[in-house]
């Protein structure tokens, strides 16, 4: 189940201009993740689903390494993550299946408004295969955000078999295309039209 698309920028700003422009909503601001060095704005997906825009933390003490920020020179969709309630089942019935995701970690962030939101997920790096999340008892933070709707999320991969035996062990399924490379690519329809979101060359 589709949790969130992952859209990694080096310029933060820049990219939430950008998606306001295109979507006709502005993303709101998420949070901080001071141990990554990064921060997040948001935009509602429809299906309990968002966009989580991150990148560089403006009070950061570090350069963010993660969803490869330190590379990016562009805005990029470098992963998805898919949710679950049950994240330890969930990563012993992958492993079963021939698939290890690795070892749960948990994470949180301070909201803008100075909530706490706690949850726990796998080493999240990028591709087309997701990493797992479990929110536990957080509300969940596609909750009263602004709204687009995701019309298509589909991946593209010079060799689609292994991934799709993958997405199978995460018991995730998600349509790859045959192509000469490895991304992904989302159509979003907002107030202003539709437009696509992809991963970067």
């Amino acid at each position: 189940m589709l949790d969130h698309l992952v859209l990694a920028t080096p310029d933060l700003a820049g990219t939430v201009d950008l998606i306001h422009l295109l979507s006709g909503d502005r993303p709101v601001p998420g949070g901080r993740h001071v141990e990554f060095g990064t921060a997040n704005y948001l935009l509602g997906l429809g299906e309990q689903a968002y966009l989580e825009i991150i990148g560089p933390d403006p009070a950061r003490e570090a350069e963010p390494t993660i969803f490869g920020l330190g590379t990016l020179t562009g805005p990029s969709l470098v992963t998805w993550a898919a949710r679950t309630t049950d994240i330890d089942a969930s990563v012993a019935a992958a492993r079963a299946r021939g698939a290890d995701p690795g070892a749960p970690q948990a994470m949180g962030r301070l909201t803008t408004d100075g909530r706490q939101l706690s949850w726990r997920l796998t080493p999240p790096g990028t591709g087309v295969v997701p990493f797992l999340i479990d929110w536990g008892g957080t509300t969940h933070p596609a909750r009263n955000l602004p709204m687009a709707a995701l019309v298509e999320l589909h991946a593209w991969s010079p060799d689609p078999d292994p991934l799709r035996a993958t997405l199978a062990a995460l018991d995730e399924a998600l349509p790859i295309r045959p192509a000469n490379r490895v991304g992904l690519r989302a159509v979003v329809h907002g107030r202003k039209g539709q437009f696509d979101l992809i991963t970067a060359p």
